[in-house]
């Protein structure tokens, strides 16, 4: 398995208001990077076959690789066109995208416990969200809506005649089975092709999922502490509200041993 991270952005909103000129990912909670976390807990989970989408400030990544000393090292590939949407530095990663086994794709300004790495990687082949139903309503979580176990929206703003029985924030986790990742490599590069570089992955990931949603299991992991840190005040939440609440780091345990910590049904989910 395959573990694509984007790292690529310059994360306007934060770096304006915090005046920092570092990724995000290099953000420290508890004495780690988010970047050291991610390393750390995906190889607890078996996974070394990582590669990182950078562009803003990429050399940091790579003075903050070479402390770690991280083997294997990582692959590092390079959007130039960074501040554009990460569409772009998807399809910058295409043939990364396009491996041998599954491809987990998501962000790196996450923090985020273990747990949520093994619901996302466990049992075999598959295409798989992460749902958190317990989310703060308004316009800056991207909804996901399920339909009888398949989703069928993965937005921020929500049209009003989708239809959908369950309702929650998208984690940003996705796995994908080989044919799934090459085709969402497909219509990323179709965006492209359009002149929508500028849009977000997600809008990409929701072509895909009204395309062929049946295929995808949602797994509930409402409960589990992450935060997607955007603003100065995630920051203090994730310090605050988060890290108390993760399991230990580095996890004592690989995710393999660990008991399932969310329900995970193909083509269904736990309420």
């Amino acid at each position: 398995m395959r573990a694509i991270i984007l790292a690529a952005g310059v994360g306007q909103r934060l770096q304006q208001a915090a005046d920092a000129r570092f990724p995000k990912c290099l953000l420290r909670f508890g004495g780690h990077t988010l970047l050291e976390r991610h390393l750390t807990m995906l190889r607890s989970a078996g996974i070394d076959d990582v590669v990182l989408g950078v562009g803003f400030a990429h050399e940091a990544i790579e003075a903050e690789l070479a402390r770690l000393n991280w083997q294997p090292r990582p692959t590092l590939v390079v959007n130039p066109d960074y501040t554009l949407g990460s569409v772009l530095t998807v399809h910058t990663l295409a043939a990364a995208m396009q491996a041998d086994d599954d491809v987990l794709l998501f962000d790196a300004d996450v923090l985020y416990d273990e747990r949520i790495i093994a619901a996302l990687v466990q049992g075999s082949h598959a295409n798989r969200l992460l749902i958190d139903r317990d989310f703060e309503a308004g316009d800056e979580p991207v909804k996901l809506c399920v339909r009888d176990g398949v989703p069928v929206e993965l937005r921020k703003r929500v049209a009003a005649d989708v239809v959908y029985d369950t309702v929650g924030e998208s984690i940003g986790f996705f796995r994908f089975d080989q044919p799934t990742a090459r085709r969402l490599v497909e219509i990323v590069a179709g965006y492209i092709d359009a002149g929508r570089s500028d849009q977000p992955h997600e809008e990409a990931v929701r072509d895909l999922l009204i395309e062929r949603g049946e295929q995808f299991d949602v797994a509930d992991a409402t409960g589990l502490p992450w935060l997607e840190i955007d603003f100065p005040v995630d920051v203090a939440r994730a310090a605050d509200e988060v890290l108390p609440q993760l399991l230990p780091f580095p996890p004592a345990l690989p995710a393999s041993s660990a008991s399932p910590a969310a329900a995970v049904q193909h083509g269904t989910m736990s309420a």
